[in-house]
C-alpha cells in the first residue's frame, strides 16, 4: 500500500514569535555480545542465532529530527524573516504574509525560496508604513524537501532492496495502482516481505529523514498513513528514495548519514497504511512543491534493466 507525505507541513509564526526547538530523539538498539570459537569476542547489532551463549544490552541512538524553523532579525526598513533548515537536502519553502497592522504596501505578500543544505535564507523584510507606529503581521509557512527542477538520471538500474539471491514477490507497481492512486506513489513497488526481512539500499544516498516509533498498521489512509516507519535517502541526482513501511525498533541509520548501495538500513515491517508485511519503495522528485514517483528499472541477471510487474517474483543480483 501507500505512504502519506503531505505536499506541504504548515505552521504559524507571530511577529514576535521565536524559531522552534525540537528535542532531540533517541531510538534504542540492541547490542550483542559473544565469544566466537577462538575466545575472541564479537559485538553485533544481530541476534546470534542456533545455540551460540551470548550477552545483551540496550543501547541509545540519538539524533535531532530535521526541521524548518523561521526567526526575526530587526534592520532599520523593518524586520527581516529568515528561514533556517536542518535537513541534509535542499528544502523548497513558500511563504505567506498576512498583514494585521502597519505593513507597508510594498512588503511581499507571499513567494516561494530554496533552501540549502542545514543552512538558511532570508525571505523578506517585512517594512513598516509608518516609522513610529507598532509593525504586527502573521506568516505561514510550508515546505518541502528536495529541490525542485530536477531530473532521475540514475546511473545504473536500481538494486533489488532485499538479499542478494533471494527472490521475493511484487504484489502491486505501474501500471496496476489499486492503492497507488496519487502522483507521490503511483510508480512504487510493493515488495511482499515478511517482518524482520532485510532491507538494503537501492541506490546509494545520504539519509534525510528516519521515522522510526510505530508498531501498528491499518487501512485508514488518514489514520494510518503517516505512522509508518521510514527512511528517505537522497541521491546524487537530486531525487528521494522512499522505503516505507519498515519493522519498530530496527532502522540502522540516522539522517546525514551516507550509505551505499546494498548497505543494510533496516527490517520490514507492517506498520503504516497497510493490510499485512510488506516493503513499499518508491523514488520521489519534487515538482515545483509536490512529490512525485518516477519509474523505475532494476538491475536483472546480467547487470542489465528489468522493469518489475505486478505477481511476479524477482530474484536480487
Amino acid at each position: 500500500m501507500g505512504f502519506v507525505t503531505p505536499s506541504f507541513v504548515r505552521a504559524a509564526v507571530c511577529a514576535l514569535a521565536l524559531a522552534v526547538l525540537v528535542a532531540p530523539v533517541a531510538t534504542a538498539q540492541k547490542m550483542y555480545r559473544f565469544q566466537d570459537a577462538n575466545g575472541v569476542w564479537v559485538y553485533t547489532d544481530r541476534q546470534p542465532g542456533g545455540e551460540q551463549r551470548y550477552e545483551e544490552q540496550q543501547i541509545e541512538r540519538r539524533f535531532e529530527p530535521p526541521e524548518i524553523s523561521i526567526y526575526q532579525r530587526s534592520t532599520t526598513e523593518g524586520i527581516a524573516l529568515v528561514a533556517q533548515s536542518t535537513y541534509f537536502s535542499p528544502v523548497q519553502l513558500a511563504f505567506r504574509i498576512n498583514a494585521i497592522e502597519n505593513v507597508a504596501a510594498s512588503t511581499p505578500r507571499r513567494g516561494v525560496e530554496v533552501l540549502p543544505p542545514r543552512g538558511e535564507k532570508e525571505l523578506l523584510v517585512v517594512g513598516k508604513a509608518v516609522d513610529q507606529v507598532t509593525l504586527r503581521f502573521d506568516t505561514e509557512f510550508e515546505f518541502l524537501p528536495g529541490e525542485p527542477g530536477i531530473e532521475h538520471r540514475p546511473t545504473q538500474p536500481y538494486r533489488l532492496p532485499y538479499s542478494l539471491a533471494s527472490t521475493v514477490r511484487v504484489s502491486q507497481t505501474f501500471p496496476e495502482m489499486t492503492t497507488h492512486t496519487d502522483p507521490a506513489s503511483q510508480h512504487a513497488v510493493d515488495f511482499v516481505m515478511d517482518v524482520g526481512t532485510d532491507v538494503f539500499a537501492a541506490r546509494e544516498g545520504i539519509v534525510i529523514e528516519v521515522a522510526s516509533d510505530f508498531f501498528e498498521s491499518g487501512t485508514s489512509l488518514a489514520v494510518n498513513g503517516p505512522r509508518a516507519n521510514i527512511v528517505r535517502v537522497l541521491h546524487d541526482d537530486g531525487t528521494m528514495a522512499l522505503y516505507v513501511h519498515l519493522n519498530w525498533n530496527t532502522i540502522r541509520v540516522v539522517p546525514g548519514q551516507r550509505v551505499r548501495r546494498g548497505e543494510y538500513l533496516a527490517d520490514s515491517g507492517n506498520t503504516g497504511f497497510s493490510t499485512g508485511p510488506h516493503l513499499h519503495f518508491v523514488v520521489q522528485r519534487n515538482s515545483d512543491g509536490a512529490l512525485v514517483s518516477v519509474p523505475l528499472e532494476f538491475a536483472g541477471p546480467s547487470g542489465g534493466p528489468v522493469t518489475l510487474l505486478s505477481g511476479q517474483s524477482y530474484t536480487a543480483y
